[in-house]
């Protein structure tokens, strides 16, 4: 991706940004909004002020222009090269609301943080939201991935999900409409969560925040939380744990680049500092090829890896891996 990319795609589209509200920016770093702070530049970057601002843009970009919405970046790897087209990153201001709209119920945006989820309903005494408290996401993300901790999954608390698609037009699924399963939604590709409205039931706050500290011990004890990581890298197989099967492929603390498996929990990837996107996803890839060799056992990958590789990146090494 040139310096000019991202400059000349915005001049080619200047029509379709006239009168945002948001902010526009072109060949936007994305390297210090991921977790693993690493990654190339957005050709365009959208920060839009609100659901009719992003509306707005969507109806008006053309077809053949790739979107890609993302939240606060916690369980993304974006490659070195970047991503093309538009990038549209859901804003605290715009999509961050959070609050209690019945005894039980509560309406949350796309940009609210889980851990703010889990607040929230902390202080309205609605139970069943403390598995919030120990995932380092936002709402959007645990809408599309189904998110889950501690035994509970967000299939369990969503009723509705608003959302717009592609042309901008909004939409309204049910939970059914959702398709979930584990750790994946069945909603389509292009669309946009906005907000959702979740369901709990009653519960006294003491009981809720020794939940909410019980599922923050555990995160301390056995993830490394402090380090610059998107969270579990691979899905549970069925009838074992990721990390189990890393463990016994012997792959605790493998290397490649300034990217490693933690010592500490090792489905969890870690930047130690100098590594790329290229390092980490090389790693990833080598970690599933040794615990196929191992067990036969195929890991699916839990982090979005999203964008191009830079010039030069040896694409074929993940090639034939596990084909």
């Amino acid at each position: 991706m040139s310096a000019a990319d991202g400059k000349a795609l915005l001049n080619e589209l200047s029509t379709v940004f006239d009168g945002v509200r948001g902010r526009v920016t072109a060949d936007a770093p994305l390297d210090g909004v991921t977790w693993f702070r690493v990654g190339g530049p957005a050709q365009i970057l959208f920060q839009p002020a609100d659901s009719d601002d992003l509306a707005a843009v969507l109806r008006l970009l053309p077809p053949e222009v790739p979107v890609l919405a993302m939240g606060i970046g916690s369980n993304l790897l974006i490659r070195d090269g970047g991503v093309p087209g538009l990038v549209v990153r859901l804003s605290a201001k715009g999509f961050g609301q959070c609050e209690p709209i019945s005894e039980i119920r509560i309406e949350a945006g796309a940009a609210c943080p889980d851990k703010r989820l889990a607040a929230a309903a902390h202080q309205a005494g609605i139970g069943g939201f403390h598995f919030y408290h120990g995932i380092p996401g936002a709402v959007g993300g645990a809408l599309r991935m189904n998110a889950g901790a501690n035994g509970t999954e967000t299939c369990e608390r969503v009723v509705e999900v608003h959302a717009l698609d592609r042309q901008g037009n909004r939409q309204v699924l049910t939970n059914a409409q959702m398709g979930y399963s584990y750790r994946h939604a069945n909603a389509p590709d292009d669309l946009i969560f906005t907000h959702a409205i979740f369901e709990g039931y009653r519960e006294g706050q003491d009981v809720i925040r020794r939940e909410m500290e019980a599922v923050q011990l555990h995160r301390e004890s056995v993830q490394p939380i402090r380090e610059k990581t998107g969270g579990s890298t691979f899905k549970n197989p069925p009838g074992t744990s990721a990390w189990k099967e890393i463990d016994a492929a012997g792959c605790r603390g493998m290397m490649v680049g300034g990217a490693q498996m933690s010592p500490m929990h090792c489905n969890f990837m870690i930047n130690t500092g100098p590594a790329t996107a290229y390092d980490l996803e090389l790693l990833g890839e080598t970690v599933r090829a040794r615990v196929l060799e191992h067990s036969g056992i195929r890991l699916e990958w839990e982090i979005k890896r999203l964008g191009r590789f830079r010039d030069g990146q040896l694409v074929q090494e993940f090639l034939g891996r596990l084909l």
